[in-house]
């Protein structure tokens, strides 16, 4: 979070910010950053675990089908980013599924990291209550350790319609996979003959 902007002279901006900071489901800690510390807060986050994102999908398509929604076959309520799980839809899927994940709120110069495959949303205050503008700078990457990961999410976008923007492969993971390959043969190569001493 590079930038938090806090407009003067309107007090009860903080009171409302606090109150969506408790209703994020945040810790004592996080809700002391804010109120004793004064730090900045940009964003409020939900991150899941990966292994919890076929529950979460199908309960999204639940509520979908309660509220009369289509669910089409070429469309994913995850990758669709079409919902955002406030605090009653957070409780009900922790009751319905057990499912439950962690409340982060990205203050001026945090960095929030996201595990590979894990459904997450994420509300700016400006998003929310329309109170501060913040910048974020965000980064994708493959580690060797989620590279499967990865791939499997790939192959989850083949199967979003044409026109969905999460259709591409955005990770490009098979390209990293070569080229990881190719310096790391390389490499081996140009130190074959320090490698075979005895």
């Amino acid at each position: 979070m590079v930038y938090v902007g806090i407009p003067k002279g309107q007090a009860d901006q903080e009171e409302e910010v606090l109150k969506t900071i408790q209703d994020g489901d945040s810790d004592e800690l996080t809700i002391k950053r804010f109120t004793e510390s004064r730090e900045k807060p940009g964003a409020l986050w939900h991150i899941y675990a990966a292994k919890d994102t076929e529950k979460i999908r199908e309960f999204l398509k639940k509520v979908a089908e309660e509220q009369g929604q289509e669910n089409p076959v070429d469309h994913d309520p995850i990758h669709d980013q079409s919902w955002y799980l406030d605090r009653s839809l957070r409780k009900r899927l922790h009751q319905e599924y057990g499912v439950q994940g962690w409340a982060i709120v990205q203050f001026l110069g945090d960095v929030v990291f996201i595990p590979a495959g894990a459904p997450h949303q994420a509300r700016t205050r400006e998003a929310v209550h329309n109170l501060y503008s913040c910048i974020k700078v965000a980064e994708d990457f493959v580690s060797p350790e989620h590279v499967k990961h990865c791939f499997w999410l790939t192959q989850e976008f083949r199967y979003l319609s044409h026109t969905h923007t999460n259709h591409e492969d955005k990770l490009q993971v098979k390209n990293v996979i070569y080229h990881a390959v190719k310096d790391a043969v390389g490499i081996l190569r140009a130190n074959e003959s320090s490698l075979s001493r005895p």
